[in-house]
């Protein structure tokens, strides 16, 4: 099993020091949902909400905390990101939010990618919650990462339905 990385010798946190490690192309994708009653996606739908379109906010949202997830996340490098792309889609039950993180640096960017699909998320639930507060944010996950040391990962499919 791998050992966790944010840690010294003797327990206390530390950024990991990326100084040695060669500079590649990583992405990472993640993906979340939005769970939400009938009656919020048939105004989603109709685009009938007091704040305008959440979803394009949403989107906006998820990109501008992309470019801040050094200050999220503590111990986070700060990253020279070169591609960000956050999606909603209207499903059945809510909204699914993908996000897609590149970066040419010494360290990964699956924390970028999931922090845009968290704050995505929260900025749908806060656009919609005047219609309704019992909507659920679930299934934030990492789909997949390439690059870096680790190389690649990919998600296993899940058989839920959207």
């Amino acid at each position: 099993m791998a050992k966790l990385t944010h840690f010294r010798k003797r327990g206390e946190v530390a950024m990991v020091n990326v100084t040695a490690k060669p500079v590649t192309t990583r992405t990472a994708v993640a993906r979340g949902f939005v769970k939400m009653p009938p009656a919020v996606m048939r105004a989603l739908r109709l685009q009938k909400l007091p704040k305008g379109n959440p979803l394009e906010i949403a989107r906006i949202a998820g990109i501008a905390a992309v470019k801040r997830t050094a200050e999220w996340i503590p111990l986070c490098h700060p990253l020279p990101l070169t591609h960000i792309d956050v999606t909603t889609r209207l499903c059945k039950n809510g909204v699914e939010i993908t996000s897609r993180v590149t970066a040419t640096a010494q360290t990964g960017v699956e924390m970028e990618a999931l922090v845009g699909v968290s704050a995505a998320a929260l900025t749908v639930y806060d656009m919609c919650k005047a219609l309704d507060k019992g909507m659920e944010i679930t299934d934030i996950v990492l789909l997949e990462k390439a690059g870096g040391k680790s190389g690649h990962y990919l998600r296993r499919k899940s058989s839920g339905s959207r």
